[in-house]
């Protein structure tokens, strides 16, 4: 693709709700974070895009010639790229090595949809607390997350995540500590994550 080639700090807003999509978006390094607020306020993380991935968001908005329904923000620091909506539109027509491997990121970005519905809508809060602490533990067994935001990534409120990971502690499962968690039995807390 030739687009320009832009530098996003870590923490920016690439997209907000209701804003125009300036272009599509491919990241060349770094993670962008896609969350969806509720009418009551309450964040979810929708999902990440890494290189070689799609935004779903920016595709819908380019395809259907609507603004955001979500925001972006740089997780990381971005090297990202920014097609302009008639380059897109072109290439998705003309290039068909292009337009395969397109819908093959766009599909697979729909099955993390549906795990993330599945997750949701159908598995208990234990389970999704257990899940996301594996999946954010660094190699010390260690979660560098507050509260806040482990309710943020599986779609609960604080309170249900602090009352959770109170549990999880009062059962040796897990050590809270200041600003951070240490999972004491990773075993445990998988068997919790596959639970019904």
């Amino acid at each position: 693709m030739s687009g320009r080639i832009l530098t996003v700090p870590r923490g920016q807003v690439l997209f907000r709700a209701g804003e125009d999509c300036a272009g599509f978006v491919v990241v060349h390094s770094g993670t962008i974070r896609v969350t969806l607020t509720g009418e009551s306020g309450r964040e979810i993380v929708l999902y990440r895009v890494r290189p070689g991935e799609v935004c779903l968001q920016t595709f819908g908005c380019l395809i259907n010639h609507r603004p955001y329904s979500a925001e972006g923000q740089a997780e990381t620091d971005l090297a990202i790229e920014l097609v302009a909506a008639g380059d897109f539109r072109r290439r998705v027509i003309d290039d068909g090595e292009f337009r395969e491997s397109l819908f093959a990121a766009v599909a697979a970005r729909f099955e993390d949809m549906e795990r993330l519905i599945e997750n949701v809508a159908l598995t208990g809060l234990e389970a999704r607390v257990a899940g996301i602490l594996l999946r954010l533990m660094d190699d010390a067994a260690t979660v560098t997350a507050t509260h806040e935001t482990i309710a943020l990534e599986i779609g609960s409120g604080r309170a249900a995540v602090s009352r959770v990971l109170g549990q999880l502690s009062r059962r040796g499962l897990v050590e809270i500590g200041r600003g951070a968690i240490r999972v004491l039995d990773p075993a445990a807390l998988d068997a919790l994550s596959h639970a019904v």
